[in-house]
């Protein structure tokens, strides 16, 4: 699930084709936006609710349902899903992308708390891995850094320069992130540790 604000489409993109790299089916992987980050607690856990319900006609929020049908390790199943992303079973991982950018008020840093303590809380609640994909920027330039893109104010990259001054799509690793926490909750919920 995704709030909008600078690189949002572009940490989804990312996400999106890590997923799709790893064997995600792509009518796996549900999309939608929230307003903002301090939505996204509620809609994870709203999402992953309509997920486990036997009448959910679809998804409230974006999200992966990462290997269809309740199985973590056969990432080359096919499950069938209507152009509504109708409900396949439980989710097996949700990632939470969001960007809070710091302003001249206390606002960020209340936002900010309250967000990641409700992500961790769902995920703890639910037993369901919530990614945390909230970038907690000091500006605008540096949301842009962490999605792989360079700010319209910012000099070209120099091909020399280190991995943290070129940015990184941060979308990558949180997709990445997914699919190895739904694998290892289907494991430990077998009682089997997997690496």
């Amino acid at each position: 699930m995704a709030n909008k604000g600078p690189g949002e489409a572009k940490k989804y993109d990312g996400a999106r084709k890590t997923l799709l790299a790893a064997g995600v089916q792509e009518a796996n992987i549900v999309t939608q936006t929230v307003p903002g980050a301090y939505e996204l607690p509620f809609a994870v856990q709203r999402m992953y609710s309509a997920s486990t319900s036997s009448q959910a006609s679809g998804l409230v929020s974006a999200a992966a349902d990462l290997l269809g049908g309740g199985s973590s390790t056969d990432l080359t199943k096919t499950v069938a899903t209507g152009e509504t992303n109708t409900n396949s079973g439980p989710l097996d991982a949700i990632i939470a992308i969001g960007v809070l950018i710091k302003g001249s008020t206390m606002h960020f840093e209340y936002i900010a708390d309250a967000v990641s303590h409700g992500l961790m809380r769902v995920q703890l609640d639910l037993n369901v891995p919530v990614i945390f994909g909230v970038l907690t920027c000091l500006d605008e330039e540096q949301a842009y850094k962490r999605a792989g893109l360079q700010h319209k104010d910012s000099k070209p990259a120099d091909p020399n320069a280190s991995y943290a001054e070129q940015g990184h799509n941060h979308g990558e690793d949180w997709a990445s992130a997914a699919v190895e926490m739904a694998a290892k909750r289907q494991g430990w919920g077998e009682g089997k540790f997997i690496d």
